[in-house]
């Protein structure tokens, strides 16, 4: 009898969208094997408008949540604008928490700024709902079996080139499956439904919470970046943009380069001397501009190691110059000078004078 018993079946529900209504947007991965044998695993983004379909793919370092709001800003601003709700599948990048009916009680509070200083309206896919879920994961599945399954690539350069390729391929020669029309041809009805963001990719920062540590200096990723010393103890908001960096801690705001090598910071020379006036007593003073001249990095350790051992009675005159110059010449100059004394061999204040001398009478030479 349960056999031939009718089954309760229910009805499938398309997630289908208006011009100007819907984007999907998620991250995927793929091992991809070059051509010399090689293999490496390849992280991208997709973006695709629900309506015209048009789509773009970024290849990107990484799934944080930095990678995912740049390069959501950077396809959005390439199709001219946002629509109504930008669809997401649940990732902690996006979503921290949130109760069984769906509702997301704690955003990632990076995502959530940024969304909200472009102007951007969210949507996630629902928990047990694969109508949605389903849609936003195909995306993924259509790039790799698109793409990166069906071409073969000689290095990562080969496949940014071929990318573009693909790009123009399915969004302006090739008609898609599911609609029968050309992606830019149907971007014509979308276009005027995008609203343009409030904040262009270029200028879009990530608030981050920081706090001043008593050197004087603000934490991010590894790098340090130096503050005024009035400012130790403050908490601070950490303004991350993609190529620098805006620290505000009360009423002190400080602009540094973004720093991307390893344990690589960013000391402002106002604020070295600003510290070195903070601090009392001789000897005091000189070891923090040992150390200040230690932030350069492994040249400076190695260099001034020869020093402290070649003059252990003599070295703080050695320090009090080199410390001159890192204040009138900058970290970058200095940090040469002590590559090229390492490699002649030669240590102290006077030979790095010398350099110095050298190569500001060869650049006058130079027509």
């Amino acid at each position: 009898m349960a056999s031939v018993r009718p089954k309760e079946v229910k009805p499938l529900i398309r997630f289908e969208g208006l011009p100007g209504e819907f984007s999907q947007h998620d991250f995927g991965q793929v091992d991809v094997v070059f051509l010399d044998g090689s293999t490496r695993r390849i992280h991208f983004f997709a973006s695709r408008l629900k309506y015209s379909r048009l789509i773009r793919v970024s290849v990107v370092q990484d799934q944080t949540v930095e990678s995912l709001v740049r390069h959501l800003a950077e396809h959005l601003d390439s199709w001219g604008g946002a629509p109504l709700m930008c669809v997401f599948d649940r990732p902690k990048t996006v979503a921290l928490k949130w109760r069984r009916n769906g509702e997301v009680t704690e955003w990632n509070p990076v995502f959530a700024y940024a969304m909200l200083e472009m102007g951007i309206g969210v949507e996630l896919c629902w928990p047990q709902q694969p109508n949605q879920k389903g849609t936003v994961e195909n995306l993924v599945g259509f790039v790799k079996s698109s793409f990166f399954k069906v071409r073969c690539f000689h290095d990562p350069e080969d496949l940014q080139q071929q990318l573009v390729a693909w790009h123009r391929e399915v969004n302006q020669e090739r008609p898609c499956r599911a609609t029968g029309i050309i992606p830019a041809v149907r971007l014509s009805e979308e276009a005027p439904r995008l609203r343009a963001l409030k904040v262009r990719p270029k200028d879009l920062a990530l608030r981050i919470p920081v706090y001043v540590g008593p050197t004087g200096t603000v934490l991010h990723d590894g790098h340090p970046y130096s503050m005024p010393p009035e400012a130790i103890s403050m908490p601070a908001t950490l303004y991350l943009y993609a190529d620098r960096v805006r620290i505000v801690a009360g009423r002190y705001e400080v602009h540094h380069p973004r720093k991307f090598v390893a344990h690589e910071g960013s000391t402002l020379a106002a604020h070295r001397a600003a510290m070195m006036a903070a601090v009392s007593g001789k000897r005091g003073k000189r070891y923090l501009k040992r150390q200040q001249l230690l932030e350069l990095g492994e040249p400076a350790f190695l260099y001034l190691t020869e020093i402290v051992h070649r003059r252990p009675e003599q070295w703080f005159h050695d320090i009090d110059r080199l410390h001159d110059i890192l204040q009138s010449h900058g970290a970058e100059v200095l940090r040469r000078a002590m590559e090229q004394g390492l490699e002649e061999q030669v240590f102290g204040a006077t030979y790095i004078e010398h350099f110095l001398q050298r190569s500001f009478v060869f650049q006058k030479e130079i027509p």
